[in-house]
């Protein structure tokens, strides 16, 4: 149960200050409780609450049942048993399933509402002892001293404008996009090999699928990106378009109606979209693509987005944000417990964070260019080359599954056909140089 001001007074002292509700911050503050550290979690809004990123991996589910919440997350779940690639310059589309990947074992995940399955991670924490203060906005952190502190101040209701200060012997800071401790320290960076926009709103009556393939997620390229089409259990369509920033900064007319026309310019999904009618506002983000300097300090610890954030591709953001909360907690439980072991706990950490965003980052920066795409459109099982990136797609990255190798075969592949076709390479090359920096 969340609680408020007047319950909390001016604040208090604990072992752990989570800045952040979302799926990072909640994971870690369940973890840290069941190990029996005292923790904070303090939310700038108050859930339920509207967010993008729906669309879950495979690699997720065995967190679930950790954190005891496998049960609400599948009754609220769009089964998802792969994702659809969708080329109109090929003229067809491409399914990628997760029970064709290396572990067979990993074959579906969910599509969800943001604001219910958040809610249902924040209240789990709130049950396992973690004091949740939902409407709190964390404004700045003190790291100078030997307990770390945080000034926040409750927003809205009877209680706005309170003040509140927590000390703790480390803050985590799961702020996503806020970018809290980046920001007052200044080293959140613009990712430079990176640069893109997005918009996004919720459908009714867009045109699903049938059958298994309901819940899967559709990707579309066009000229100035890629969409998502990403169905929800309870009959609503989360469609979003991440653009280039010279695309969006064109913008000459109200973002509702310069969404709508963008999405005329995909003939593929404008047909599924014919009979359907916005549901919500269309929302515009900007500067999409950074990454903080470093992960951590003595502490304090950057998890998820408030560390880095590539693209959405590949669905990999809620994913990444979870198990660097599982990281986070393993690290913080270490240092508190064990102080003499705090170094390589955190370093260990640091090599976990910095993993994943690595691993996907060179698909990601290469998703538009046209061989990629002729490898997606055209796929091939050499060297179980795609039940290696199957693997990928699915999140198993951080296990045993020994996919690298193949990985590495694709690679080689995708820079022969590169060198192969080296005038078109050059090409797009030069077009995405100068689309990153628009």
């Amino acid at each position: 149960m969340a609680q408020n001001a007047a319950s909390l007074h001016q604040g208090g002292s604990a072992d752990v200050v989570i800045v952040g509700g979302g799926p990072a911050g909640s994971t870690a503050a369940i973890l840290l409780a069941q190990h029996g550290h005292r923790v904070v979690l303090l939310e700038k809004a108050r859930h339920p609450r509207f967010h993008i990123g729906e669309s879950l991996l495979p690699a997720n589910l065995p967190l679930f049942e950790r954190l005891g919440v496998a049960d609400q997350i599948q009754s609220i779940g769009m089964k998802k048993i792969g994702a659809e690639f969708v080329s109109q310059t090929h003229g067809h589309s491409e399914t990628f399933l997760f029970a064709d990947a290396w572990d067979k074992n990993m074959q579906s995940a969910y599509q969800v509402r943001r604001s219910d399955f958040d809610a249902i991670l924040i209240r789990r924490a709130a049950q396992v002892g973690v004091t949740v203060v939902e409407g709190c906005r964390a404004r700045q952190v003190d790291l100078t001293g030997v307990r770390a502190g945080v000034d926040a101040e409750i927003e809205g209701g009877a209680d706005g404008g309170a003040a509140l200060h927590w000390d703790a012997n480390f803050i985590i800071d799961a702020s996503g996009r806020d970018t809290l401790i980046a920001n007052q320290l200044a080293i959140k960076l613009r990712n430079k090999n990176h640069n893109s926009a997005a918009l996004y709103a919720h459908f009714a009556g867009a045109e699903r699928y049938t059958g298994d393939r309901e819940g899967i997620i559709s990707l579309y390229w066009f000229e100035h990106g890629w969409f998502w089409f990403i169905p929800l259990a309870d009959g609503a369509t989360s469609v979003g378009a991440v653009v280039w920033p010279y695309y969006l900064k064109s913008r000459k007319i109200p973002v509702r109606q310069f969404f709508l026309d963008t999405i005329q310019q995909c003939q593929p999904l404008a047909d599924r979209l014919a009979k359907a009618s916005l549901t919500s506002e269309v929302e515009a983000t900007g500067n999409y693509s950074y990454a903080a300097s470093h992960t951590h300090g003595r502490n304090y610890l950057l998890l998820g987005d408030a560390y880095a954030f590539i693209d959405p591709v590949f669905s990999s953001g809620v994913w990444f944000a979870m198990h660097s909360a599982v990281a986070g907690a393993q690290a913080v439980d270490t240092c508190l417990r064990v102080p003499a072991r705090a170094g390589s706990a955190l370093k260990a950490f640091d090599r976990t964070v910095r993993r994943g965003p690595r691993k996907f980052a060179w698909f990601i920066y290469r998703i538009s260019a046209p061989t990629m795409r002729e490898f997606f459109m055209q796929p091939r099982n050499i060297l179980r080359t795609k039940e290696a990136l199957l693997s990928l797609l699915a999140g198993d990255i951080f296990d045993r599954t020994p996919i690298w190798p193949s990985i590495a075969a694709f690679k080689t592949m995708y820079g022969m056909s590169s060198l192969f076709n080296w005038r078109r390479s050059i090409a797009g090359a030069r077009r995405r140089r100068q689309n990153i920096n628009s």
